[in-house]
């Protein structure tokens, strides 16, 4: 799937020579499906693990090995080929590097292809170490890596698992949907956004009936997801309060919340001081008015269950608004089945909002635990916006848009 921040963007990606190196294989197929031109330059020891025609496969684009040779410098001269890669870059990833190539770069050493390019380039240098036993743990790579993260790199920490030594412990490289959101961010960081803080809810609520069941809806927290991402790669700060269990997107700071009471006190919290409030949370409308201590059993063929109302999360916040002037901006969200536009511009107005997005969810194609949605857009100017069914990474895109025009 093509990601408008990747779309076009140079990115080299170098390899050296672990066994991890077969996630690298993966991630230039996913930066390249991305939109992404990807240039791959391998060190001797990866070539070991890994032909560089693999990378030209995935790619499909030339392969750069060494400095002295022609074969593979994609019209480049040989020996200012690195000066090439790095003047076009915008982005220079290392993955996997192994504790050698992370004494090249923090001493300044440069005798292969990777390690004198690292040093012509200019551009945002992204580093994920990748190693076996006790090597990442030693006081030597830990020094390389201090000096590293001294010098701005960004480093993408190594995961905990079973190595190939057979050993468990911290060494193994990130999965590559861990390492495409560490590019997204860090490619992000001056974008039109930088410097604002928006806060996100996703999900549904869940409000508890009994230590066992409780009462929900079928939100899956993909759109808020999305959105948030969006904002993450304009540059956002982004607080992703949410109810649901999907992968948070790199560089978002999570707030894990359950019930309706409990988003909104961490709503109320994180926008003190925020450019924009994003409420795409499904919250409960309702909760049992009473919650047992023990498991209900089975008494009779009918159940009354008393109800009570929840807070509305958007009220406190318009009261909160008044008095302190943030969030600058708030975005609500409407599911509805019925008098769409109706209902959702009474919402926009009731609630001070300043753009609400309304989806029809009687359709099987859009709205819950689906990755697609049609929405219509309501803005306090009377504009109405409908947006056909597409991916909520698209709808996620646009609201960022909006909210950025909104700001600025």
């Amino acid at each position: 799937m093509e990601i408008a921040l990747l779309r076009g963007k140079r990115i080299i990606l170098g390899v050296s020579g672990s066994i991890a190196v077969y996630k690298a294989v993966d991630l230039a197929s996913k930066l390249t499906q991305a939109g992404a031109l990807v240039d791959v330059v391998m060190t001797e020891a990866a070539q070991r693990f890994i032909r560089p025609l693999t990378f030209q496969a995935v790619s499909g684009r030339p392969v750069y090995t060494d400095m002295w040779t022609t074969e593979t410098a994609g019209g480049l001269p040989s020996h200012i080929a690195h000066i090439g890669l790095a003047e076009e870059a915008d982005l220079l990833l290392i993955a996997p590097a192994t504790a050698n190539t992370l004494a090249k770069l923090a001493h300044g050493l440069a005798d292969d292809l990777l390690s004198i390019t690292a040093l012509a380039a200019s551009c945002p240098l992204i580093i994920a170490p990748a190693m076996d036993g006790g090597m990442l743990d030693n006081p030597a790579t830990q020094a390389n890596l201090e000096v590293l993260r001294g010098g701005g790199a960004h480093l993408i920490e190594p995961e905990q698992g079973r190595l190939a030594s057979g050993l468990v412990g911290s060494g193994r490289l990130p999965e590559t949907p861990t390492l495409l959101g560490h590019i997204r961010r860090v490619l992000g960081l001056d974008g039109p956004l930088s410097g604002q803080k928006l806060v996100v809810t996703a999900g549904g609520t869940r409000e508890a009936l009994d230590p066992v069941r409780y009462l929900s809806n079928r939100s899956s927290g993909k759109q808020g997801y999305a959105i948030a991402q969006a904002a993450l790669d304009a540059g956002a700060e982004v607080v992703l309060i949410s109810a649901a269990d999907i992968p948070t997107p790199v560089g978002a700071n999570l707030i894990p919340v359950v019930s309706a009471e409990s988003m909104l006190a961490a709503v109320l919290e994180h926008v003190a001081g925020s450019s924009a409030l994003i409420m795409a949370a499904a919250v409960a409308d309702y909760r049992p008015r009473s919650v047992s201590e023990q498991k209900m059993k089975k008494s009779d063929d009918s159940l009354a269950l008393p109800l009570e109302r929840t807070r509305d999360i958007l009220m406190a916040v318009k009261a909160q608004r008044e008095k302190s002037g943030y969030p600058m901006i708030v975005v609500g969200f409407a599911a509805e089945s019925e008098n769409l536009v109706e209902n959702a511009s009474g919402k926009l107005r009731s609630k001070g909002l300043d753009l609400l997005v309304a989806n029809d969810i009687s359709g099987d194609d859009a709205g819950f635990a689906v990755d697609t949605n049609r929405v219509v857009a309501l803005d306090m100017d009377g504009g109405l916006q409908a947006i056909d069914l597409t991916s909520k990474a698209a709808i996620g895109a646009y609201i960022i848009e909006r909210v950025g025009g909104l700001l600025a």
